[in-house]
């Protein structure tokens, strides 16, 4: 199973709930010892806007003043305090193929885009192929003639597992999630193979021509293996994030027709790490080959006992706000909607559970420059997680 963005939307329907409701969350798993005045027994939503098939929510660094959505068909949006902006921050909706599991997939603030304005967006070409491109922003709007090709990945004969996350890490360099090419049962071989983008975690610094590969890549000068892979073993990374206290690495893996992941790293062990796919599907052998020194998943969901079809990787709880649930990682699934958290560690995730509230047709989390997190539906609203005493 892969993400199907508006087919998948169809069928689930649109959220009823008017702007600002904030839904009644569950109350089940509060840490014990927590005091009542503190106590945060869930979440709940509340809407901050309507877009049209919002995939993605960031803002740059140090800005509290604004977010920025991106829609899948090539706009990007600012809401600035709480009002959304008339005019698109960026629209390139002319360079973009969008449908499916192809469009405008995310964007990524450089971490001092104060001082140079430089962001970069991914997204599919009219070809079909993954383009990474840096623009450079002025206030309220995008230069685009300020745009700069920085990747692409040819990608024409699938217009499936095209990934779609960029982010930069703790160690500032710009990591990118690209899917094993598509198809179903990677017909390309990639996941296992070092020598291709697909199926991968790339690492690189931007800011070059057109970019630059860090010394400390693990595979740089590696015969018949490319200098930019981080991580490899993956099918389709739609949605990777950095705990923004510890500098954790955590993948939400889209996956095949049985099982779906995610796999979770402390700082600095993605590096070289191998995620199992196509060997594995989940915890489960999948085509019977190896995958030498394979991470497992912390986190399983089957299709058929949990009603998963593709999972979305979120973010780790790290506002003040929410209080006795900083720390936890929440996630969910496009299908199944409920959004659930867990606290994780190497090899395991513990007090997993529904977090009390749901968002139908989930394409995406982000996270805003205080820590907050938002969630996205594809049907056109996007929420900011909030929590509820």
């Amino acid at each position: 199973m892969f993400l199907v963005l508006p087919a998948l939307a169809a069928c689930n329907g649109s959220d009823g709930d008017p702007p600002m409701a904030v839904t009644e969350p569950s109350a089940r798993g509060v840490e014990d010892g927590e005091t009542a005045q503190k106590r945060v027994k869930g979440l709940g939503r509340r809407q901050i806007g309507t877009f049209s098939s919002p995939v993605y929510v960031t803002a740059p660094p140090g800005d509290r003043r604004r977010i920025f959505v991106v829609e899948q068909e090539g706009t990007i949006r600012i809401v600035r305090r709480g009002r959304k902006l008339r005019r698109p921050f960026l629209d390139i909706s002319g360079r973009v193929d969008s449908g499916g599991e192809q469009g405008l997939l995310s964007m990524a603030f450089a971490p001092n885009y104060r001082k140079n304005r430089r962001f970069y967006v991914y997204y599919t070409d009219n070809g079909g192929d993954v383009r990474i491109v840096e623009f450079r922003g002025r206030r309220n709007r995008a230069r685009r003639r300020s745009a700069r090709p920085v990747l692409r990945q040819e990608h024409s004969t699938y217009s499936n597992h095209n990934g779609g996350q960029l982010q930069f890490g703790p160690d500032g360099r710009l990591y990118i999630g690209i899917g094993d090419g598509g198809g179903g049962g990677d017909p390309f071989e990639a996941g296992q193979d070092r020598g291709t983008f697909l199926g991968k975690i790339l690492r690189i610094n931007p800011r070059g021509k057109p970019y630059r590969i860090p010394g400390s890549n693990p595979f740089r000068g590696r015969r018949g293996a490319k200098g930019a892979v981080y991580s490899y073993g993956l099918r389709n990374p739609w949605r990777f994030s950095f705990d923004r206290k510890t500098g954790a690495l955590t993948i939400g893996d889209v996956g095949q027709n049985e099982y779906e992941e995610i796999d979770f790293v402390r700082r600095g062990r993605g590096r070289g790490a191998n995620f199992g796919w196509d060997a594995f599907e989940g915890n489960h052998s999948y085509e019977g080959g190896s995958a030498p020194g394979h991470i497992r998943p912390v986190i399983e969901h089957s299709h058929g006992g949990d009603g998963f079809c593709s999972i979305t990787g979120g973010y780790v709880l790290r506002h003040r706000s929410y209080r006795n649930l900083r720390g936890v990682y929440v996630y969910g699934d496009f299908c199944e909607s409920a959004v659930r958290g867990a606290r994780l560690r190497p090899g395991r995730a513990r007090a997993r559970r529904r977090m009390g509230v749901d968002v139908p047709s989930l394409s995406s989390f982000g996270e805003d420059a205080r820590g907050r997190v938002y969630a996205t539906s594809l049907s056109g609203a996007v929420y900011r997680l909030v929590p509820r005493r």
